[in-house]
């Protein structure tokens, strides 16, 4: 798939988010953060309408890629458009950002997020939401809430550490520290680094090998396993044998299973 010409512009509902650029090729949806003279620093507008766009995905949506638009995957929250709140509404605005975050994370299909440049504060919330991280080699990641004296509000402290540990996320919150691209991925913030310009290729690259999946096993990965891994043992154990007895029943699967068998599915490959 040639990421630059195959994908045609989304019509109806998600033409309408001028604040997003909304693409469709075959089975897969690419969405890019398109406020580029900010950084893509997210606003109020901006998550409703992310938050609009994840509830309203083609059927036809088998993976979804996200991306930003200009050098900048996204900085964070847009402080110009953070007014003084009490402390109700400044819970209640993080609470709204939970809500779209939520829906990433738990999305009708996977999403591969295509980082470059800052992935910074809210950015990088976003990202660790998403179910697969690509960086190329400009992208940078940083907290730097602790020196602007406030503290991640969009999810980034429950999903930040399962993925960097706590430790790391301390150090970077405290002290303004930047982890490299490099870094990032031996930290568990990226799971490929690729050069530079080339994230998003890669991760629509991804993505049409994940929309060739079965639905109902790419929604038990994406759906059951992070709920699973945090169930206590024994109830993680018991939710994984109904996932899987759910999962080999669908018919898909049991054609495939028969593919397999009948030596008519490829064999796995090294990527």
């Amino acid at each position: 798939m040639n990421a630059a010409t195959d994908f045609l512009p989304a019509s109806g509902l998600l033409a309408q988010l001028d604040l997003l650029l909304i693409e469709h090729a075959g089975a897969i949806t690419r969405l890019r953060l398109n406020r580029p003279a900010k950084r893509n620093a997210i606003n109020e507008a901006l998550i409703r309408q992310l938050h609009t766009a994840l509830l309203n995905l083609p059927a036809s949506t088998r993976a979804l890629v996200i991306s930003g638009e200009g050098e900048h995957f996204c900085a964070g929250l847009d402080l110009s458009d953070l007014s003084e709140r009490s402390v109700a509404e400044g819970v209640l605005h993080s609470r709204g950002w939970h809500v779209v975050m939520d829906a990433l994370q738990f999305c009708s299909v996977p999403v591969v997020v295509a980082l470059h440049g800052a992935v910074v504060g809210g950015g990088l919330e976003l990202a660790a939401a998403a179910h697969i991280r690509v960086a190329d080699e400009t992208a940078y990641f940083g907290l730097p809430e602790g020196q602007r004296g406030i503290f991640v509000g969009g999810g980034g402290s429950a999903r930040i550490p399962r993925l960097a540990g706590v430790a790391c996320m301390t150090d970077m919150m405290l002290t303004g520290r930047v982890l490299d691209a490099q870094e990032g991925e031996r930290r568990g913030l990226a799971q490929y680094v690729v050069p530079a310009g080339q994230a998003v290729a890669k991760a629509i690259e991804l993505a049409a090998r994940i929309a060739q999946n079965a639905p109902l096993s790419n929604f038990a990965v994406t759906q059951a396993l992070p709920r699973i891994a945090d169930l206590p043992q024994a109830d993680g154990l018991f939710m994984e044998s109904l996932m899987a007895a759910i999962a080999q029943g669908d018919e898909v699967a049991k054609q495939r299973l028969q593919d397999f068998l009948q030596k008519r599915s490829p064999k796995v490959l090294k990527s």
